[in-house]
């Protein structure tokens, strides 16, 4: 082997070194941009079904002491202020509930949203706004922070489909109603439904007479 020859190939080698890192490169940089994206996009929306969807911090400097919930909490949180501001008989309703749901093989409750500040729930309405198109359609799915009972502490929306189909049939039990039917996620504490079962749900918030206020 001469020695342009060998000069060739170490130069090759470089080159293609070189390539490979900034291939590599690229991807982490494409793999991180799509990760940004999609945490934004689970940005908790009526379109996202606010039960379902992982609330994720908003802009504008809303964030967890404001009721923005962090990925994984449950019920049984001591530390997360969506689940330690909620109306305390609510709150020990719902953890009785998840401790017999535990034995029946459901999985401590999980909390997409509990209590919210009144500028969270503004934001929120706001948004649902700009999706629905008119203050109407947006308030079949938020209420305004002067009406929201989330604002007050009063409700929770739990995740999972194995939580909230057990609620759906032992709820009452404990006193927790599913409020609307469209949001199947949505429980408040109505103490009286352990004797005489969970009221009729409203098809949405805007038939509330409280949202009416």
């Amino acid at each position: 082997m001469t020695r342009d020859t060998s000069a060739r190939k170490k130069s090759h080698r470089r080159t293609d070194v070189l390539r490979t890192g900034l291939s590599v490169a690229a991807l982490i940089t494409v793999a991180l941009g799509c990760q940004a994206l999609a945490s934004w996009s689970t940005l908790m929306s009526p379109t996202a079904s606010p039960g379902e969807a992982r609330p994720m911090e908003p802009p504008g400097g809303i964030d967890e002491e404001d009721g923005v919930v962090p990925d994984g909490t449950t019920v049984l949180d001591t530390d997360v202020p969506a689940v330690t501001r909620l109306e305390p008989a609510l709150l020990a309703a719902l953890r009785r509930a998840a401790a017999d749901a535990e034995d029946d093989g459901v999985q401590a409750f999980r909390v997409n949203s509990g209590w919210r500040a009144a500028d969270y729930q503004t934001q929120l309405l706001d948004e649902a706004v700009n999706e629905y198109g008119s203050q109407e359609e947006a308030a079949k799915w938020v209420a305004t922070a002067e009406t929201s009972a989330h604002v007050s502490g009063d409700a929770v929306d739990i995740g999972g489909p194995d939580a909230t189909a057990w609620l759906s049939r032992n709820g009452s039990a404990y006193g927790l109603c599913q409020t609307y039917a469209n949001e199947p996620w949505h429980y408040e504490l109505r103490p009286e439904a352990a004797a005489h079962g969970c009221p009729a749900m409203y098809d949405n918030p805007a038939q509330d007479p409280r949202t009416q206020r």
